[in-house]
């Protein structure tokens, strides 16, 4: 069975849409942990209802993060790292040890709305201000650079002319739960090649 490890900031609304795959038979993995860089992320909560072990790994000092990231990976020995929701940028010492193991979710239709500060509620303003028609998530690979790396799958949804941030945001996320296990399961699937 593949071993799947989370890292998230938030809520985890990502992350529990796998756990509730792999509990409906949907997805034949397991969660062997969740990284966190704040102690009060929703997301530790959830995976304590499932009895998956959490890590809270603060992201400083900055010259140590890496160092206590690989500590911490090492002895979970995780098949595929899956970013969701996680603000922190990963250490290249980190994405090159898990080059091709390692995928994000982001709320944009990438490379649109990507990199250094756009997250969350900031990628679907920008997309209203921008007057876009479409919009969408994207699971890509995690490299050392945010939002850059190879793209794996993408969906899209259409922007409303009363469109608010919050509404988009809505209609995104309610995609990235359906994207982001599918897209799991395809590459553990596939030998994730």
């Amino acid at each position: 069975m593949h071993k799947l490890l989370f890292f998230a900031s938030g809520s985890g609304s990502n992350f529990q849409s796998v756990i509730d795959s792999i509990e409906h038979g949907q997805l034949n993995a397991s969660i062997v942990g969740l990284i966190t860089d704040r102690a009060d992320a929703g997301a530790i909560e959830r995976a304590g209802k499932h009895s998956i072990m959490s890590y809270v790994v603060p992201p400083l000092p900055k010259d140590t993060f890496s160092e206590q990231l690989l500590k911490v990976l090492a002895p979970l020995e995780p098949d595929l790292i899956v970013l969701a929701g996680y603000l922190q940028k990963i250490p290249a010492s980190v994405t090159e040890t898990y080059r091709g193991r390692m995928i994000n979710i982001h709320p944009s239709l990438l490379p649109k709305y990507g990199g250094k500060g756009c997250y969350g509620i900031h990628v679907h303003r920008a997309v209203i201000h921008n007057r876009e028609s479409v919009s969408g998530c994207t699971v890509h690979f995690v490299n050392d650079h945010y939002d850059r790396g190879k793209i794996i799958a993408q969906k899209e949804v259409p922007v409303s002319a009363d469109e608010t941030p919050d509404t988009l945001a809505r209609k995104v996320l309610e995609e990235e739960h359906k994207l982001l296990p599918k897209t799991i399961r395809q590459l553990l699937t596939n030998q994730l090649t």
